[in-house]
């Protein structure tokens, strides 16, 4: 997955770029970029925090 996030990244990175306004690229880059990213990266780790909050089985 940590492949997929940094394409992402640089997708979304290029496309920043090429905005007419540093605030459009700005927010092109926040919108599409960090959001969803995080988002992702949020769900997809709710497993392991749960498995890190569980005591260990005896």
């Amino acid at each position: 997955m940590l492949i997929v996030a940094i394409a992402w990244i640089y997708v979304v990175g290029l496309m920043a770029i090429t905005e007419t306004s540093v605030v459009a690229g700005i927010m092109t880059f926040l919108l599409y970029c960090v959001l969803p990213l995080c988002t992702l990266i949020y769900i997809t780790g709710s497993a392991r925090r749960r498995r890190r909050q569980k005591p260990p089985e005896s």
